[in-house]
């Protein structure tokens, strides 16, 4: 009989070269979240599934999440080609991956995703789950690096309004960047934040996130009290 493993392989095509590659998902059985941090890092009971969010081109070196959109215009390719492909050194993201392995293949789908201009709600997304990363490993300083440089992307899709058509929502936008300025020391930025939110407790289904930017407000109110 044939054990069913958590990792599959996943056919793949690159948008940019049009090579044919496999990378490794993970089975949705296997995925079993515990609970999540006030930032929606998962704690997972063994098998993560964020290792294996992106994928990576052996070829060109092109990266890109499941839930990203591509379709590469003519400027775009040529502006990845420079800057990616031709100083790319062919290596395979696709087996299993350690926690390095798949930070590697998260600033790859960043830098892919700033050369062509993709939106602030989906780098912010991919430095978030950077700073989770480095969470693991118990890396401080980056963690803190990449939760600021998530905060700059959530700021600019909140004033530029792009996260309007994705998943993520005008008010987890609003909470991520008061929960990120509060974990990065940022506290009138954070009470800004949290504020907006709570002002719609009224008129939003979103109950969840309204009780979080309470308890992010109140954990600033005790320190300021403290």
């Amino acid at each position: 009989m044939t054990t069913i493993g958590p990792l599959y392989d996943k056919k793949c095509i690159c948008p940019l070269c049009t090579a044919h590659f496999t990378t490794k998902k993970m089975r949705s059985r296997f995925i079993k979240a515990k609970g999540f941090d006030s930032d929606f890092f998962p704690f997972y009971e063994e098998h993560n599934p964020t290792l294996y969010y992106v994928n990576v081109c052996p070829l060109c070196g092109f990266a890109y999440s499941d839930e990203a959109e591509i379709r590469l215009k003519e400027a775009e390719k040529a502006i990845l080609i420079k800057n990616i492909s031709s100083n790319w050194v062919p290596q395979n993201f696709g087996e299993t991956r350690t926690i390095g392995d798949s930070i590697k293949t998260y600033k790859l789908a960043a830098y892919a995703g700033i050369l062509r201009n993709d939106r602030h709600i989906a780098i912010a997304g991919l430095y978030i789950r950077l700073a989770w990363l480095y969470r693991l490993l118990e890396d401080r300083n980056e963690e803190t690096r990449f939760m600021q440089l998530a905060l700059a992307q959530y700021e600019l899709s909140y004033s530029t309004g792009d996260f309007l058509g994705t998943q993520v929502s005008e008010l987890k936008t609003l909470y991520l960047a008061g929960e990120l300025s509060r974990r990065t020391q940022k506290i009138e930025k954070a009470v800004k934040y949290f504020s907006k939110v709570i002002e719609q407790q009224s008129r939003t289904v979103e109950t969840k996130i309204i009780s979080l930017a309470k308890d992010g407000w109140h954990k600033i109110r005790e320190l300021q009290q403290a």
